[in-house]
Formats: structure tokens, C-alpha cells, sequence
């Protein structure tokens, strides 16, 4: 819901043409420079972090509730916090915020690969999400944003990644959907169309993840009378 809200706010601003209230609002949802961005920008961040987080924030989680009841749900949004707030420090928590990168690379895998399944079926052009997939997420510096991001690229048809800046550093990151996408553009809907993507997609996984957990556990009753 947060989620949603936090990004819908930043849309509202840009559509006003409010680029000062959007990039006071777009920390928020990610940690990135919102003074060197301009308003496309901007909301090139929104539709990433509404990407990403439809994974970290939503379908992970589910995940490992499904394997692990509520410790599971826990555990995981912890150790997502936990690199959320360290796992991009340098140089002084350079060995505790790599652990920390690491650890919530490991546990966010099933929950990436399952968002992106979700977003190629949900989204508005399969074959282009697929295609985006496969071809642009293993060029991703993270291996669960990528297949994330480029699926949400080429599901909604417009190019993600590129030139950003976290904390004072710049990276170039490579471009995802380039081929078949646009630039996303502040004021074109594009941001309403990624939340209402992540929407569908976190709907989905509630469904795949309470099928899945209440079929495990009639398969160890059946076991267990068996």
C-alpha cells in the first residue's frame, strides 16, 4: 500500500509539473540523488523502485511465508532492511554491508525469479517482457533487480537503467527493454501503469504462494495417515 502511495505522490507532482515537491517525495521510495535528476528522471526512478520493491517488499516476502510461515516473512523483510541500510556503505561497513548484499541476494532469488514470471503473465505485452528478460537482466549489477527490471521494461514497454547517482556516486548501468522500449516520461501515465503492474503481479503471488502453502501441508497430512 505504501508502495503505491509513495509513488502515486510523486506522479501527482510531476503531472503538476512539481519537479521540486517530486524529488523531495522520491526518497521515499529509493535512496538516489533526487537533485540531479530532472523530471523524466525522476520518474524513470519511480517505475524502477516500484519494480524492484514489487520483488523485496511484496513477492519475497510471500515466498518465504509460504516456505516458512511468519518466521520466514520476518526473516526475510529483516534481512532486506538490513541491506537496505548498510549493504551500500562504503568504505567504513565495507565488509558488514557486503555480508549483507550477499545475504539478501541469496533470500530475495526465488521471489525475483517468481516476480518476473508474474510480470511476463500479468503485464500488458508478454512476449515483450520475456524477450526483455532474457536478453538485458543477466547485463543487471544485481542478479534480483535485473530479471525484475527488464521484465517490468518490456512489459510496459519503455527503457529502463542507464545513468544514476546513489549517495554522491554516479553509475552507469546498462539499458534494459533499449531495443523495443521508449524513455519513461513524467506526466505520460507511466508511473500509474507500473503501479497498477505491481498491483496485479502482488495479487498473483499471494495466490501462487497460499496455493502453494496450503497444497505442502495436504501433502504432509496425506503423509501423515497415509
Amino acid at each position: 500500500t505504501s508502495l503505491a502511495r509513495e509513488a502515486a505522490a510523486v506522479g501527482r507532482a510531476l503531472e503538476a509539473g512539481d519537479v521540486a515537491a517530486a524529488r523531495a517525495r522520491l526518497p521515499h521510495l529509493c535512496g538516489r540523488d533526487p537533485q540531479a535528476l530532472d523530471a523524466d528522471g525522476v520518474a524513470r526512478a519511480v517505475v524502477e523502485s516500484v519494480a524492484e520493491n514489487t520483488s523485496d517488499a511484496v513477492v519475497g516476502a510471500l515466498v518465504w511465508g509460504a516456505v516458512a510461515g511468519v518466521p520466514g516473512l520476518l526473516g526475510f523483510r529483516a534481512v532486506n532492511t538490513l541491506d537496505a541500510m548498510v549493504g551500500h556503505k562504503p568504505p567504513r561497513y565495507r565488509r558488514y554491508g557486503w555480508a549483507s548484499a550477499r545475504l539478501d541476494d541469496l533470500a530475495g532469488w526465488p521471489g525475483a525469479r517468481l516476480t518476473a514470471v508474474l510480470t511476463t503473465v500479468a503485464g500488458g505485452d508478454p512476449r515483450g517482457a520475456a524477450r526483455a528478460w532474457r536478453a538485458d537482466a543477466a547485463r543487471h549489477p544485481s542478479p534480483n533487480a535485473g530479471p525484475v527490471e527488464a521484465s517490468f521494461a518490456g512489459a510496459l514497454g519503455v527503457r529502463l537503467g542507464g545513468t544514476l547517482s546513489y549517495g554522491g556516486r554516479v553509475e552507469h548501468r546498462p539499458v534494459l527493454n533499449g531495443a523495443a522500449g521508449r524513455p519513461v516520461r513524467a506526466g505520460s501515465g507511466d508511473i500509474d501503469r507500473a503501479v497498477r503492474l505491481s498491483r496485479r503481479v502482488s495479487w498473483l503471488a499471494l495466490g501462487v504462494c497460499a496455493g502453494a502453502r496450503l497444497l505442502a501441508r495436504g501433502i504432509v497430512r496425506k503423509g501423515r495417515t497415509s
